[in-house]
């Protein structure tokens, strides 16, 4: 990948430098003390603003999460208490199996929607995407599993 395809692929509140790491030597003297070492590594880090994510998307996100997160579970406690209700003031015995098998499927949908609400907001600042998000979640993996070949293939 050539420096200038990782340019357009970068996520858009990436920092734009790369990183330095300390040079590595044949051998290290001996007088030379550990507190030098650990200022090399200070200085590679970036600052926690490099780092955050804008606050702009952050509310982007945290809404999608409370939407997509939020109604199923919010279901899932409905039908607890519908479940519950028919049992004691009506006749309609619902098999506990099916309470259980209903329950785990919305809460399961519950945190599946805490992935989609993060990975279909738009992670650019300018642009709010669209109201599902399909278009975003397809661009927001494929970062994600770049960053993940990436690191692999770093640490073989």
């Amino acid at each position: 990948m050539s420096a200038e395809e990782s340019e357009r692929s970068r996520l858009p509140f990436e920092p734009n430098k790369k990183r330095q790491k300390p040079a590595k030597t044949q051998s290290k003297p001996a007088a030379q003390p550990k507190e030098s070492a650990k200022q090399a590594e200070k200085k590679a880090r970036y600052t926690k603003q490099e780092m955050a994510i804008p606050q702009v998307v952050s509310q982007r996100m945290i809404r999608r999460v409370a939407g997509f997160c939020g109604v199923p579970t919010a279901l899932g406690i409905s039908a607890l208490v519908v479940s519950y209700l028919l049992a004691i003031y009506s006749d309609i015995k619902l098999p506990p199996i099916v309470v259980l098998l209903v329950n785990m499927g919305l809460f399961g949908l519950g945190v599946l929607g805490i992935t989609y609400g993060v990975l279909s907001a738009s992670w650019d600042e300018e642009k709010v995407g669209s109201l599902l998000g399909f278009g975003e979640f397809n661009t927001n993996w494929g970062r994600m599993v770049a960053a993940w070949r990436e690191t692999r293939q770093k640490n073989l």
